[in-house]
């Protein structure tokens, strides 16, 4: 293989080169751009200068919600290639104590009790954990040991939903198994009960006639394949991904370090938790002990830029390869294997050529584009202290289409 895509040359494995920071011209993108992306997230954190400058350059909506800003904090990565053209750090890890519901507004911590955000800030990843359990699965894929077209009721016949339905490993990771979108898990007094009410669910459409994205798919993968390794999901993704992709930030929690999610809540949330800080925040994920196919992971943005970039090479970085190009061709390429591609919801202009990527409920994203080799991470904290009824896609999709025309205007 070659330092860009990671191939075999000659039945020799070449070494990838590692991310290294650098500036916006060294990675080819544009400056002005880059300088307009980290501005308008900055101005979304509530930094009330930068949002006028933004404002001022012709930025869009900033995704503030009354006085609260669209996010507490945030940590942004942009790059190409092995180089890391924007790394900022913006906002607070923790800005409120609780959320106050009689007045309808959030309660902050006096100044000096606020925690900021640093680049080495882990966050909560939300769904973006989907995308750790796909690569797990597509290991298996590559050893032989799963078939992308099985069955899965050949791995786990006593899931009777999903077995008499003829559901596939396939459907699984495309999100066309029919499966709905959750179970309230958490609701179940016993593991015992969580795990008899995954086991009977059956799909609610034909499987593999219509996309419906589910964490149930996730959840059935997972179990998967713990069935045919013998070992937990959270070893799996640490062995096989994590630990040989020095992505030491990467894990499941508990992390108490990470940036603070939510007030956790009845009515506006599904169980009664308090502000929640390095503990999952996803209720089903919390309910199943906080390992889950679907969420559970905390990262901070620069390991997630390492993972993009393992994508972007075919699978390899540095020495370590975790996955062959074939099968990550299979992942980027449409309707893509546990990644979204061109969805211009949070791509922006990204989308249209094979974009992929994936978001999280609680503020975090990544983009990456194989047509100019780029990646975008962006982390934030967006249910810090409660989640909205909408989420505002709109800052996402306004960084990727930056970070689009930082490559046209290079």
């Amino acid at each position: 293989m070659d330092h860009t895509t990671g191939r075999e040359l000659g039945g020799r494995t070449l070494s990838v080169p590692r991310l290294r920071a650098g500036t916006p011209e060294r990675a080819g993108l544009d400056a002005g751009q880059l300088r307009l992306l980290v501005r308008e997230i900055r101005a979304c954190t509530g930094d009330a200068a930068e949002a006028g400058e933004a404002e001022a350059a012709g930025a869009g909506p900033i995704g503030a919600e009354g006085e609260r800003p669209w996010a507490a904090g945030a940590v942004v990565i942009a790059g190409r290639g092995p180089v890391i053209a924007v790394e900022e750090a913006m906002g607070w890890a923790v800005r409120y104590t609780s959320y106050d519901e009689t007045s309808d507004t959030a309660v902050e911590l006096p100044p000096e009790d606020r925690v900021p955000v640093t680049v080495d800030t882990p966050f909560d990843l939300a769904s973006l954990t989907k995308l750790f359990t796909a690569v797990a699965a597509a290991q298996q894929l590559e050893r032989g040991t799963l078939g992308i077209d099985a069955r899965v009721g050949a791995y786990l016949p006593d899931f009777t939903g999903a077995a008499e339905h003829d559901v596939t490993v396939r459907q699984l990771l495309t999100h066309t198994s029919g499966l709905r979108p959750e179970l309230p898990l958490y609701d179940c007094p016993t593991d015992q009960a969580r795990l008899a009410m995954l086991r009977a669910e059956t799909p609610t459409t034909r499987p593999g006639s219509a996309y419906c994205y589910s964490d149930l798919n996730m959840l059935l993968l997972q179990h998967v394949l713990e069935r045919v390794t013998g070992r937990g999901l959270d070893v799996l993704i640490r062995d096989g991904i994590t630990r040989p992709l020095g992505m030491t930030s990467t894990a499941f929690g508990p992390c108490p370090g990470a940036a603070a999610t939510e007030d956790q809540r009845r009515p506006w949330a599904k169980a009664d938790r308090g502000m929640l800080r390095g503990v999952v925040h996803d209720e089903n994920a919390w309910a199943l002990g906080g390992v889950a196919g679907h969420a559970g992971l905390f990262a901070t943005a620069r390991d997630l830029a390492v993972f993009c970039r393992t994508l972007l090479a075919g699978g390899s970085y540095g020495p370590a390869r975790v996955l062959g190009p074939d099968l990550v061709d299979l992942m980027l390429t449409p309707p893509g294997l546990g990644l979204a591609v061109d969805q211009p919801w949070f791509m922006g202009e990204l989308a249209g050529r094979g974009a992929a990527g994936h978001t999280g409920f609680t503020g975090t994203s990544l983009v990456l584009d194989r047509a100019t080799d780029t990646y975008l991470v962006l982390l934030a904290n967006t249910v810090h202290p409660r989640r909205r009824a909408l989420p505002d896609n709109r800052v996402r999709a306004g960084a990727a289409t930056r970070l689009a025309r930082a490559v046209q205007g290079a």
